[in-house]
């Protein structure tokens, strides 16, 4: 396949101590055989079998290293400072690519100049690879997250899924920043609205991994989200944004009132029919399998 047709893509892979789960990410990215591969490891000095798994597949690398950084955003600002790709995004080394998906967003930031950056489906594996998660990436819009409503909802941006372009990078400013210790990527995010507004598209790109044990983004998520506050204090709305939302809001409201009442009304007329509403499957994480919330 001729790699003059595809953009060079850069994924970075930043990794400390996932032996257990590094060499099906490294597989995830190579054995899609995109033509116009860029991938970078950088390794923080993993004291378990990390480094004999990143030799074995070293020929496929573009670069890697293996040496004692400052945790997860300084290993990605390294391997983003060692890349050229036209399209950049990274993929942690607990997660994966899912098949064919480079050659999908190869296609969509060819094919759509307008596109600068891109979501794919957010979903979920389990321990064992198994598809567990699935929900809609199109809410999670630049005033979602000013509205706080990723906090209500526990919706993010997924990282797994995303993409951009290097004049994108460039324009905010070439870096991931490592003020934060768990929202760097929702920092970045909210850099990138202040210059391109985001591209959606149905197909599911990468995945993250939920794990039983060492799950950092759980562990940490009351401080992930007060991290996210105080970025979108850094970032604040411009003056016609503000306004826009806040009309939006008030919409909401009233719309909500109109809608309680209509229900109020509609009950006195029609029974309830519990069969209507779709009983919730839903799968635990800590025992990595699928329970009922039926009671």
């Amino acid at each position: 396949m001729n790699n003059i047709n595809y953009p060079k893509i850069t994924v970075v892979t930043p990794s400390y101590n996932q032996g257990a789960y590094l060499e099906r990410t490294i597989l995830s990215v190579i054995e899609q055989n995109y033509p116009n591969l860029e991938y970078i490891i950088i390794d923080g000095g993993s004291t378990d079998n990390s480094v004999e798994i990143i030799k074995k597949y070293e020929k496929y690398l573009t670069y890697w290293v293996s040496e004692k950084d400052n945790g997860q955003y300084h290993a990605l600002q390294k391997g983003f400072e060692k890349s050229t790709g036209e399209v950049m995004g990274w993929i942690n080394s607990d997660d994966k690519l899912h098949y064919q998906s480079l050659f999908m967003i190869g296609q969509i930031f060819r094919d759509f100049l307008k596109v600068c950056w891109l979501q794919g489906s957010p979903n979920a594996i389990d321990e064992n690879d198994k598809i567990v998660y699935t929900r809609n990436g199109k809410e999670t819009t630049k005033t979602f997250f000013y509205r706080k409503k990723h906090i209500q909802r526990g919706m993010y941006i997924q990282q797994e899924s995303t993409y951009w372009r290097r004049s994108l990078w460039e324009e905010a400013g070439s870096h991931i920043s490592q003020e934060y210790k768990y929202a760097g990527d929702f920092e970045l995010w909210i850099r990138f609205f202040q210059h391109q507004k985001l591209y959606n598209c149905d197909a599911m790109l990468g995945t993250f991994r939920f794990r039983q044990e060492g799950q950092a983004s759980t562990k940490n998520y009351d401080t992930y989200v007060k991290e996210t506050l105080d970025i979108l204090k850094q970032y604040p709305l411009a003056k016609k944004e503000y306004i826009k939302m806040a009309n939006m809001q008030f919409y909401e409201k009233c719309q909500a009132v109109v809608n309680k009442f209509l229900y109020t009304i509609f009950r006195r007329f029609i029974p309830d029919d519990n069969s209507v509403i779709n009983d919730k499957i839903y799968f635990d994480v800590q025992l990595q399998t699928f329970c009922s919330r039926i009671h």
